[in-house]
């Protein structure tokens, strides 16, 4: 891996002891670094700012750099910047200067790469923001970050013959909750994009790893993976990237955004799963070998 740093102002890279796993552990959606700056910019108060923050979970999966793997996790909140967003997803309705003929669904619900709104469609600014000072949020967060996920994913193929991505993200309760025809909440949702980012034994190793566990998972229904999972997911070239989301009801007070009474007892039953699958990621080093 080029000599990036550990610990930048975008990202932190926590390195194992060894690195014995093809696997890279990501979390782009948990930072909590809010500059006073952004907030005073903000028609929301400090709380509902945080509601599409995939809360904790870097403290969820902290564990894996124990496991031979590498953990990068971001420190720039997601309603400051979305690192799960192309860097040309620019919003016209918050950024002057952009044109709207590009607009997909993502950007036109105001969920480009500087987020106009955070969940439930609640605006976080009054008004519009310069391009300038959308395109120094990139160039100073999103591409940082890119460049260390790259970096990583390209020294587990150059080492283990391939790289495999974990980017987990945490769902809100009601994306996944009971309806008339679904009589039990689903608990993880793994995606794949419907088998175009990951090899699907790879995919179907991961979600039986969980199922043993004791969770309750789905492939690919509701989320599929976003700009992450579509980007770096080359399995023809062995790069893989599955996408990992958590309902939060399993370790989170949503209301206040707080760790339940169930924190550690979801975070040690999670930390089952991970080993196996930085496990998985060290087996496929002998094969690559072979």
């Amino acid at each position: 891996m080029e000599n990036l740093p550990l610990d930048h102002c975008a990202y932190k890279i926590v390195e194992p002891e060894a690195l014995t796993s093809s696997v890279v552990f990501a979390s782009p959606h948990s930072g909590r670094a809010y500059q006073g700056s952004f907030l005073k910019s903000s028609i929301l108060d400090d709380l509902t700012i945080r509601s599409s923050e995939d809360a904790y979970v870097d403290q969820l999966i902290a564990c894996v750099p124990g496991f031979g793997a590498p953990l990068l996790t971001a420190k720039a909140p997601r309603s400051f910047l979305d690192l799960n967003r192309a860097e040309d997803e620019l919003d016209p309705a918050l950024i002057t200067g952009v044109p709207s003929a590009k607009q997909n669904p993502r950007i036109a619900s105001g969920l480009g790469i500087i987020p106009r709104v955070v969940a439930n469609g609640r605006a976080i600014y009054r008004g519009k923001m310069s391009k300038e000072t959308a395109q120094a949020r990139i160039d100073t967060y999103w591409t940082p970050y890119h460049k260390a996920l790259k970096a990583l994913l390209a020294r587990a193929q150059t080492k283990f013959g391939r790289a495999i991505l974990i980017d987990v993200h945490s769902m809100p309760h009601e994306a996944v909750a009971p309806t008339g025809r679904v009589h039990q909440t689903t608990e993880i949702v793994i995606g794949d994009r419907f088998g175009a980012s990951a090899e699907s034994r790879l995919a179907e190793n991961v979600l039986d790893i969980f199922s043993s566990h004791g969770f309750r998972v789905a492939r690919n229904a509701p989320f599929a993976g976003a700009y992450i999972t579509q980007r770096y997911g080359r399995p023809h070239f062995n790069q893989h990237v599955l996408q990992i989301e958590i309902d939060r009801a399993l370790y989170l007070n949503e209301a206040n955004i707080t760790p339940s009474e169930q924190f550690e007892f979801f975070r040690q039953r999670l930390r089952k799963v991970l080993a196996e699958i930085a496990k998985t990621g060290a087996a496929e080093r002998s094969l690559a070998a072979e």
